[in-house]
């Protein structure tokens, strides 16, 4: 079940998510839900399969602001050292990436 509960035990910090939603925890569990639900990573990993890095950095990218304004840590915190890596256009296996922040968005959408 989706609670702040959960989420804190996966390593958000709710407190704070809650608090960029005016402290309406109704309202920032609805956001929650919709991120969690989005086929951001699906994209991602299609994008870093057909090397198109330009395409990867952006949905990295996109997937870091939406976790990090929800303060959905973990996430953000992978996500993050992802977008770093695509923006210096590194040359290394970015799946790695990839599955970790897919092992981790598992968890968060067993909650759902």
């Amino acid at each position: 079940m989706l609670t702040k509960e959960a989420l804190d035990a996966l390593g958000a910090e709710t407190a704070e998510g809650i608090a960029r939603c005016v402290n309406n925890e109704e309202f920032y569990l609805k956001l929650v839900k919709k991120v969690l639900e989005q086929d951001d990573l699906d994209q991602l990993r299609a994008a870093v399969e057909s090397g198109d890095l330009d395409a990867a950095f952006e949905r990295a990218h996109a997937m870091k602001g939406a976790f990090g304004n929800l303060a959905l840590t973990s996430l953000f915190e992978q996500a993050s050292a992802m977008t770093e890596e695509l923006r210096s256009r590194n040359n290394i296996d970015y799946s790695v990436y990839v599955d970790q922040l897919s092992e981790t968005l598992d968890k968060y959408r067993e909650l759902l």
